[in-house]
């Protein structure tokens, strides 16, 4: 099939989808060409006129086929037939086509099918190859020289690497020749040398020849830097016009699409909605996938207007490699299609575990944002990063972070400080007295770590002496609570108190021990430490103002009396 008539096929096509870049590309391009108009165009010739040129083609191409069949006949070489034959063949197939063209052109249209005439079949091997071979004869071109040189080198080593084995071939047969024999013998020896002399000369011939050109080449031969530049500057001289108008395009489709997206934005309900109906959201990637497409059949058709087949070619070539490199992404980019429709395994509003943080999905789009209310942080992710994971919808008593921005926490080490920083690698806390720490993420969340923020609880432990154990479960509590509480009301805590309990907690190897729960308001997180030293101590004033004995450990009394015995 003519290349011409593919090229131009398919560019009716890429004329359709394309109308609004067709119409400014040929007005632009006319403009260009009346700028720089030379001489006016002859004018084209009428119907008649080419009919009439036909037929006067057509007489001539009979008297030549005539004049050639009468020297056929008359030719006695078997040779000179078979020339005459080929070029009596090639009159004969012009003639028809001529008679084709005659016909065509007389009824205004192809009337080719009518004729019975058989049509190739069709190889999408050969229409490509079809396609892109103004461009790859371009490359050609481009490399014609490189490849002049690297054949006359491959040439200069294959007679530099046989003559010295027929050189030694005439010399042996020489000298064979010499040593005499029979009539018959030395002169089939004779022939012999005679052959390889010739077979020699001629190698010796094209070595010599092979080696000039290369010589020529090699001195006419300018540096790769300047030849590249040169080419560069000659491409761009002659095609400069036409991939300006191209980026002309490209950039009109790219403002175009900006503009319509921002009447969508304006005009469509909804459109601007954090959380978008599938509509919306269908009408945008369709937006999208038009953009992308007017930006790249747009060059197309300028070159097809301009009639630059070499442009054309390597543009398809660049299509070409293009959609082989994204052939294995292709499934990757319908999972993407799907996320971006919130119909994938990620959807708005729900949660996924990302980075081993568990964030809010809170819109979806080319880029994604992400969010985590109670550490208060966010990021912006590409949509890829998406389609292997899955989201679910939250419950309402679900945690998101362990702490918030300002929360006491304590950790599992015993460590206790105030947040002061939340990002995505690392967590920094503030001890009392203003010491920094600072924990990667991991880190922080694997130390478990225990938020003040809200309420807590001080559990500590006072052992009394079994003497009072008639009481230890009765009185001693209750009175040990009453005096807690006058102590905590004295100090000031007692608006931040939500709850205090005293009991009975065992009986100890050496003590019965008794456990005072408190339990504080969050605000009071700074002061934890303060408050467990406090409720000691207002434990054992309790203890000197009514007479509890605080015993010493049975082990720590035997010993002492131990010691004294030996003195």
């Amino acid at each position: 099939m003519n290349h011409s008539l593919v090229a131009r096929k398919i560019g009716g096509i890429l004329s359709l989808l394309v109308l609004v870049f067709t119409l400014y590309s040929g007005n632009l391009f006319s403009q260009t060409n009346g700028e720089a108009a030379q001489p006016e165009p002859v004018a084209a010739p009428s119907t008649s006129e080419t009919l009439a040129s036909f037929v006067n083609l057509q007489n001539d191409l009979q008297k030549d086929i005539l004049a050639l069949n009468k020297k056929i006949a008359s030719t006695q070489s078997d040779t000179e037939k078979v020339e005459l034959k080929e070029q009596l063949d090639k009159l004969k197939s012009d003639l028809a086509a001529t008679q084709r063209n005659f016909e065509n052109i007389a009824a205004g249209i192809d009337i080719t099918a009518l004729r019975g005439e058989t049509v190739e079949a069709f190889n999408i091997q050969e229409e490509v190859f079809s396609l892109l071979r103004p461009a790859i004869d371009e490359m050609k071109e481009m490399t014609s020289r490189v490849r002049q040189k690297s054949e006359l080198k491959k040439k200069i080593a294959y007679y530099e690497e046989r003559l010295p084995i027929i050189e030694e071939a005439v010399a042996n047969i020489a000298k064979l020749r010499e040593q005499g024999g029979t009539k018959a013998l030395i002169n089939s020896l004779k022939a012999t040398e005679a052959q390889w002399s010739k077979q020699k000369a001629f190698m010796q011939s094209e070595l010599q020849g092979a080696q000039l050109q290369l010589d020529k080449l090699t001195e006419s031969e300018t540096s790769l830097a300047e030849a590249s530049q040169s080419y560069l500057k000659t491409f761009f001289q002659k095609r400069g016009l036409f991939l300006t108008m191209a980026l002309l395009v490209v950039v009109s489709v790219v403002l175009l699409s900006r503009l319509s997206a921002k009447l969508m934005q304006r005009y469509i309900p909804g459109f601007k909605a954090q959380h978008r109906s599938f509509r919306i959201r269908l009408v945008e990637l369709l937006h999208r996938m038009l953009t992308v497409l007017f930006a790249i059949l747009g060059p197309m058709t300028v070159f097809y207007i301009v009639e630059d087949w070499v442009l054309f070619s390597l543009g398809i070539l660049l299509l070409f490699g293009i959609a082989w490199a994204l052939r294995q992404a292709l499934p990757r980019y319908w999972s993407q299609i799907q996320l971006f429709l919130n119909v994938g395994s990620v959807r708005e509003g729900e949660r996924i575990l990302m980075e081993g943080l568990p964030w809010l999905v809170q819109q979806i789009n080319v880029f994604c944002t992400l969010t985590n209310p109670v550490a208060g942080i966010s990021q912006r992710v590409p949509i890829d990063e998406l389609v292997d994971l899955k989201s679910r919808p939250s419950m309402s008593d679900e945690p998101w972070f362990p702490c918030s921005k300002g929360d006491w926490v304590i950790l599992n080490s015993g460590i206790r400080g105030k947040v002061t920083g939340i990002s995505h690698e690392m967590v920094q806390l503030v001890e009392r007295g203003g010491a920094r720490l600072t924990y990667q993420m991991s880190d922080f969340l694997a130390s478990s770590p225990r938020n003040l923020a809200v309420n807590f609880r001080i559990k500590e432990i006072i052992g009394i002496s079994y003497s009072l154990q008639k009481d230890s479960t009765t009185n001693i509590p209750e009175t040990l609570q009453n005096y807690l509480l006058q102590r905590i009301r004295q100090e000031g805590y007692v608006d931040q108190l939500l709850n205090l309990r005293v009991e009975f907690n065992a009986a100890n190897a050496s003590s019965l021990d008794i456990a005072v729960m408190a339990d504080f308001k969050g605000e009071l997180g700074d002061l934890y430490n303060r408050l467990r030293r406090a409720i000691q101590r207002w434990s054992v004033d309790a203890c000197t103002e009514y007479g509890w004995e605080i015993p010493f450990p049975q082990m720590t009394l035997h010993g002492a009396v131990a010691s004294v015995d030996k003195s």
